[in-house]
């Protein structure tokens, strides 16, 4: 068994389900605790910082001499929950294949990272290589959110799983709630009563027609369209009463350049000339490199040539590329992300290991 390999199995082995997403899911707590020590064997500084409460980031920097350029090596350490799986803590290794929760999305990266950021800590560099194990990417990105504020460098790889190919961009997303209002009355008092389920209606109609032009505008050349869809409604009390509220959540995938405010006024125009309100609840920037740039011309080289690519989900490489730290998207891979069975090719997780780091041992020379 290789030391990528025997690392990925232990990393499996420890639960870090996202409690936000299943209520008592592990954390990060025994997975933080179990890579601060093998950094701190491996020769690294070592910082555990607790995000939110019982929520933790390990930092760990291969320090250089001085003088040269830093680069950031990023991977989350929570995993979605585990109903419907066998055994989801017990790696199971087949034909080249590790499965297990978050073998794939994404402790074999994790793994990859750590053992680049053991080669940078003996390799003499000039400049810093920052090892980010970071809490909570599968609900808020808290824990990169916390990286990018404290920790900055020249350049920086999330590890995400890509099949191997070279991700520049992708979407980003916004949670929208839109509320529409109407009169409570009994059931019979339809002379009293005002439907705001009812009224919501419209809103919908107006969704779907926005959605589709939204989908009709210029296609960017990676990432094709924006999207926007119904999430999540509710409202009334009980059968015989007119409603008086009626709440839609909706989620809105943008593309580069879409802004905040361009969401906003959206979600606005959705409730023109109704009684209610609109808000956007939670915003992710898109993510966008610049394909000319040193380090996608490095990973290229490193890589042999990878296909470039837009990815369609939302990554930490837009808070880190958002403070200013230009960075793309390589991993490993694998299928399975958030499903019953998930597995990850070892192999390649070897040669996004050996890619990261001599990419640090040239980026930071």
């Amino acid at each position: 068994m290789s030391q990528l390999t025997e690392l990925t199995c232990e990393l499996v082995a420890i639960d870090s389900v996202n409690p936000d997403l299943v209520p008592g899911g592990a954390g990060e707590r025994e997975i933080a605790e179990f890579v601060a020590s093998w950094l701190e064997q491996a020769g690294l500084d070592v910082e555990t910082d607790e995000v939110a409460p019982g929520r933790f980031n390990v930092v760990g920097i291969a320090l250089g001499s001085g003088g040269g350029r830093s680069l950031l090596l990023n991977a989350h350490m929570d995993t979605v929950g585990t109903a419907g799986m066998e055994s989801p803590l017990e790696p199971r290794s087949e034909n080249g294949r590790l499965y297990g929760r978050g073998a794939y999305d994404m402790k074999a990266s994790l793994a990859a990272i750590m053992l680049a950021g053991a080669r940078a800590a003996g390799a003499g560099l000039r400049g810093d290589v920052i090892v980010t194990a970071v809490a909570d990417e599968e609900v808020g990105s808290v824990g990169s959110e916390a990286v990018a504020r404290r920790y900055s460098a020249d350049a920086a790889i999330v590890a995400e799983p890509t099949e191997e190919r070279l991700a520049v961009a992708h979407r980003g997303f916004a949670w929208i709630e839109l509320e529409t209002r109407g009169v409570a009355a009994h059931g019979s008092r339809y002379d009293l009563g005002e439907d705001a389920i009812a009224r919501m209606g419209e809103v919908l109609v107006r969704l779907a027609a926005l959605d589709e032009e939204i989908r009709s505008r210029s296609r960017h050349g990676l990432l094709g369209t924006g999207s926007l869809h119904a999430s999540l409604i509710e409202g009334g009390t009980e059968l015989s009463t007119y409603p008086d509220r009626c709440v839609l959540q909706a989620e809105r995938r943008t593309l580069p350049g879409e802004t905040e405010a361009d969401v906003a006024a959206e979600a606005r125009g959705l409730l023109a000339g109704l009684d209610g309100s609109a808000r956007v609840t939670f915003f992710r920037e898109p993510f966008e490199v610049d394909e000319e740039h040193e380090l996608v011309g490095l990973v290229r080289r490193h890589a042999g040539a990878p296909e470039i690519v837009g990815v369609p989900f939302w990554a930490d490489s837009a808070l880190f590329a958002a403070a200013g730290i230009p960075t793309v998207v390589f991993g490993p891979t694998g299928e399975g992300a958030h499903a019953a069975v998930e597995w990850v090719d070892m192999a390649s997780a070897e040669r996004c290991a050996d890619l990261y780091a001599r990419i640090a041992a040239e980026f930071c020379a």
